[in-house]
């Protein structure tokens, strides 16, 4: 295997490539913010260590981690031009980066179940997804991400590379490195297993948890129920979109050889491993009542107490 791989930064920017990084860079300072903030709060408050608060928990974990995977070679490039990067370095990059995403995954899936339950369940809820449970849902979570991707580094350290180690983006992805190994190298198969076991199976029963949603909610007496059961949802759903289209038009891009520029695959591969972990905060601070409460009364116990 060759020593080194090649980075590549924003297609048409590298005559400024100090400044093309200054929005990534302010986007992930702002992330690493939010999701802080939501982490301190949920640790912090016993009045949210529930199910759902829980998973919020992991999710904001996944995201600050995932962003945090891919700032060193983000950084080095746009920084100090550092276009080389060791074999071993970039390999755990690529692990890093797929362990958050499955993790991501894994949790809002885990998140769309609690939601099925607590709207088509209510009465069972408490008694379905207790501490207990909800615990061992989280180790299987972590269980799942390292184990379906611990052995992708190894297959590919004993890969054979046939062509040139440059990479399409600033960081390490395995259909990158795969795409630059000899025709009939192993790991081909097992990567399509992982694919398919977690990005591929997630969404499947994400969206199918929705439609059990979508049932009750049809049969609720009124209007005012279907929206409030509805409102409990809204965020999770922004959340999924936010995650799965963009991964979906870069998988539909690169399988059907869709013509369009490399900056607009760059980006959109920035959208979709950059934007949750911003937008996420955001979205459960506004539309969770209980968490922008909560966070209000951290920074700002005396108006909180008057308001209530």
């Amino acid at each position: 295997m060759a020593p080194m791989f090649l980075l590549v930064g924003m297609p048409g920017l590298s005559s400024v490539h100090s400044w093309w990084t200054v929005p990534f860079i302010t986007v992930y300072l702002l992330s690493a913010l939010g999701n802080s903030t939501i982490l301190w709060i949920i640790a912090m408050e016993p009045t949210l260590h529930h199910p759902m608060y829980f998973f919020l928990f992991l999710l904001s974990v996944s995201d600050i981690g995932l962003a945090t995977t891919l700032m060193p070679t983000l950084l080095g490039l746009a920084l100090a031009d550092v276009r080389a990067i060791p074999a071993s370095a970039c390999l755990l990059q690529m692990f890093l980066v797929h362990v958050f995403s499955v993790m991501e995954s894994s949790v809002l899936l885990a998140m769309a179940l609690d939601r099925a339950l607590a709207i088509c369940r209510p009465l069972h809820y408490p008694r379905i997804l207790t501490n207990d449970v909800v615990g061992k849902i989280g180790l299987a979570i972590v269980f799942r991400c390292l184990g379906l991707h611990l052995p992708l580094p190894f297959l590919l350290a004993h890969m054979s590379y046939c062509h040139p180690q440059i990479l399409t983006h600033s960081y390490c992805l395995h259909p990158d490195m795969s795409r630059l190994a000899c025709p009939g190298s192993k790991g081909a198969v097992y990567s399509l297993f992982v694919v398919l076991s977690a990005m591929g199976l997630d969404p499947i029963l994400i969206f199918f948890s929705y439609g059990l949603i979508g049932r009750v909610l049809q049969g609720l007496g009124s209007s005012e129920d279907r929206w409030k059961a509805g409102q409990t949802c809204a965020t999770h759903l922004c959340a999924v979109l936010l995650f799965y289209i963009p991964m979906i038009l870069l998988a539909l891009i690169d399988r059907l050889k869709l013509p369009i520029p490399q900056s607009a695959h760059t980006l959109l591969s920035y959208v979709h491993f950059l934007l949750p972990p911003l937008i996420n905060p955001i979205l459960y601070s506004v539309k969770m009542k209980e968490i922008r409460n909560k966070i209000l009364k951290r920074f700002h116990p005396r108006k909180v107490d008057c308001a209530q």
